[in-house]
């Protein structure tokens, strides 16, 4: 197989259990793109947090941000592709999380670093909370979301429990059927999901598909590395969709290959055996 492009996820995937890099991860990564392979960073984090994990590999390729809602070139910053969620929809969105009590954040500002507007986050919800501290330069606190959101916004997100998201998320696909991308991300050992609510059609094999077209590539040229829910359809996009250790049980037989866990280079051993072939 004829590997020319790598989408690798980052928390879970590239990052290990401290949210570090490996050395081995960083040199099989280097080594891939000596070899011509374009490396891209496909992640459901905002670009301001996943800006410095790109620069700090030193890629030049496009990033992947918000599950595919958002792809921007990590050393300009100029947008690259951008689909967002419709603003009556953002809006119905936080109606809907204000019956259930969920923790909302609207995404916005595509252009710059991006905005989190929030209009409260329960005091219990800690994660979430630690999650905003990663860049408190662009959280904004407003006293109405839903009046916040005059424009289209990059998304919604909410976090918590897993069984308060699961209701959530059974709420928002009974009301909006089918008119927005519900993705979750899933730590069960954490008791913590992810809910990312984004435009239709929206994911990251959708974002990738469109990169992989401009750069004159086919699916089967393409090895796509990822560890949760919101990285299945990547996974089923890429020739080689391969799916790490650490990935919950239920998720790997639709993988093409398993692969060492983020705690042990998991990445690496993948680049290594498939490109590097070492």
């Amino acid at each position: 197989m004829n590997i020319e492009l790598v989408a690798v996820d980052i928390d879970g995937t590239l990052l290990d259990s401290q949210s570090r890099i490996s050395e081995r991860d960083r040199r099989a990564i280097r080594a891939a793109v000596e070899r011509g392979v374009r490396v891209i960073l496909v992640t459901g984090r905002r670009f301001v947090i996943a800006r410095p994990i790109a620069l700090e590999l030193e890629l030049t390729t496009p990033l992947i941000t918000h599950n595919g809602a958002l792809v921007k070139h990590p050393q300009t910053g100029a947008v690259i592709d951008y689909h967002p969620l419709a603003a009556p929809l953002a809006r119905r969105v936080v109606a809907l999380g204000r019956t259930v009590g969920a923790d909302l954040v609207c995404c916005a500002d595509p252009e710059g670093l991006g905005r989190a507007l929030i209009e409260r986050i329960s005091e219990h919800n800690v994660r979430l909370r630690q999650y905003l501290d990663r860049a408190p330069l662009v959280v904004e606190r407003v006293p109405d979301l839903m009046a916040a959101i005059r424009r289209d916004p990059i998304q919604i997100m909410s976090s918590g429990p897993c069984a308060r998201m699961d209701e959530f998320e059974r709420v928002l696909a009974e009301d909006l059927n089918g008119r927005v991308t519900l993705l979750k991300t899933v730590y069960p050992q954490k008791d913590m999901t992810i809910l990312d609510i984004l435009a239709p059609r929206c994911s990251k094999a959708a974002a990738l598909a469109r990169l992989v077209a401009r750069y004159g590539l086919n699916r089967h040229q393409v090895m796509a590395i990822g560890d949760n829910e919101n990285d299945m359809a990547m996974l089923q996009f890429a020739g080689l969709g391969v799916i790490m250790g650490n990935a919950q049980h239920h998720l790997k037989p639709a993988a093409d290959y398993v692969t060492a866990s983020n705690d042990e280079s998991g990445v690496a051993r993948a680049i290594e055996r498939f490109i590097l072939q070492e």
